[in-house]
This record gives structure tokens, sequence and C-alpha cells, in this order.
């Protein structure tokens, strides 16, 4: 029976991470089987963990195929589970789940709508939001005015910013009208609010910005903000490759052998054939007479 550390198991389910976990247990806010849990204590499948009223229950390491769903984010929303100033959150909106809970792929500022992912596997989604995944995110950016050839090809070899230099992989001109102007750009990393500290850089303001695509999943037209769609197994075992996770799709249940029905012989419908004879006897009796 596999075990694992109780920080690395819960982390793993999306309780946070494994530092977050490691000060919990040591503030003693975390029950285990009913015992209040310690550092180094191990964990097996099954095992029942409390924390600020939530129930966890362990999984195994080699459990079903993790849950994936795209959520299109409007503006006006956070990314974080509760806000302080009571803003709407996105996790306010999505389905529940049951001894677990949704881990998001990432973070997008509170004036950027678009897709955003989440899992219910804390696992796959450290290993997407590292930086050395090098996962591509592309966004649609409305700036307010045009830029230059020589603005475009500053963005796509690095400018310089507070935290490192910063570049666009990709950059696509997609047309406007007036002082509006789109562009899609690629990203390889997802730095706060990078997109639009990279064109205040270069002198343009950011008016309007969208994540439409992630790795290789698009965000659907059809799907309206604040809405939910769960990604196939197929989606989730390529986003999980992408970081060297490793999945099978589950095999769906043989449905059962249907018992041959039994023929049943059918009479002809008629009297009994006891009574056609009395019939029979009975005219023969007055044919006599």
């Amino acid at each position: 029976m596999n075990k694992e550390r109780i920080q690395k198991a819960l982390a793993r389910q999306g309780l946070g991470s494994r530092r977050q976990v490691e000060t919990w247990v040591s503030e003693g806010k975390i029950q285990l089987n009913g015992e209040v849990a310690k550092l180094g204590d191990h964990v097996k499948p099954g095992d029942t963990v409390m924390y600020s009223g939530r129930k966890i229950i362990i999984k195994s390491t080699d459990s079903k195929l993790p849950r994936v769903i795209a959520y299109h984010k409007p503006e006006g929303q956070v990314c974080s589970r509760s806000d302080p100033e009571g803003r709407p959150t996105i996790f306010e909106n999505l389905p529940g789940l049951k001894h677990s809970r949704w881990v998001a792929i990432g973070r997008l500022d509170l004036n950027t709508s678009g897709l955003i992912l989440l899992t219910d596997e804390g696992e796959l989604a450290n290993r997407l939001m590292h930086p050395s995944s090098q996962i591509q995110r592309e966004y649609a950016v409305r700036t307010l005015g045009t830029a230059s050839d020589e603005i475009l090809r500053k963005l796509t070899h690095g400018v310089q910013l507070e935290d490192g230099l910063a570049r666009f992989e990709d950059i696509v001109d997609s047309g406007g009208h007036g002082t509006n102007h789109w562009y899609h750009v690629v990203l390889m990393e997802g730095r706060n609010r990078e997109v639009r500290r990279m064109w205040e850089a270069v002198g343009l303001r950011v008016s309007r910005l969208m994540r439409v695509r992630f790795g290789p999943f698009i965000l659907n037209k059809s799907q309206r903000p604040g809405k939910t769609k769960e990604l196939t197994a197929k989606q989730v075992i390529e986003l999980a490759s992408m970081v060297d996770l490793h999945y099978e799709i589950p095999e769906e249940p043989k449905p059962e052998k249907s018992k041959p029905v039994k023929k049943v012989a059918h009479r002809k419908s008629g009297p009994p054939q006891g009574k056609k004879q009395d019939q029979k006897n009975s005219r023969s009796r007055n044919n006599r007479r």
C-alpha cells in the first residue's frame, strides 16, 4: 500500500503548497484520522484529513484521471478563493467537488477576461504553472494606438521590466478601427500583469485583454463568460503529457450481457381443445334427433 508524507499528499490534492501545508501542520490546524497531525506523518489512500472544517480523503497516487475544466472568466472577478474587498471570485461559479477542491492553473488579473484552466490534481496544476514548463499562453490585446514596426521588434526581442527581461514569442496584427488596435500575442510564462506591463514599457496602454489559449486548449467562442466546460479525457492526457505526467484513459465499464429470452409457444386463439370436442359431439347428437 503506497504511503507518502502528509504535506506531499495534501499538496498533490490541491489543499495548498507543501510549505503552506507544513505550516498548518506545525500550527496544529490539520487532523489525520481524528488525531492532530504532526510533521513527518505518513498517509495512505483512504485516510481522512480535516482542515478548517473540510474533509479530505487521501487518494492513491495512481488514482483515476484528474478532472480539468475550462472557465471563461469575465472582467471584475478575482482568482483568489476569498477577497477582503468582497469582490466576486471565479470559485463561486465552479461545479462542486467532494473531498477535494479546484486549483487554478495560473491567474488572470481583475480586468483581464478569458480562459483559465482548473484541476482537482495539485501536482498537475503546479507543473503546468512552473516557469520551466514553457507552455504557450495566447492573448488578444486591444491597445490605444497602433504599434510601429520598431515597437513590435522591441516586444519580440525583449523589454526590461522591474522583475526581469520579458518578450513575446509572437505578435500578430489583428487590425482595428480608430484609436483601438488589436494584436494577438504569445507568452511562454505567466508573470503578474506581464502583458500589460510590456505594452506600457513601449508607451502603449492596454484597454482590453483576453486570454484565448493555454497550451493546446483554445477558448471556444460559444462558451459564454462565467461558464465552465470540462476537458475530455484525451485533452487532459495531452495537457498532462506536456509536463511529463502520464495517465491512461479509463476503461468504460462493459455492458452487461442480456440474458436470452426463452421462446414461449403460443396456442392458437379459440376455445380449448376439450370444448371444441364437446361442441362437435353436441352437434352430432342434435343431427341424430
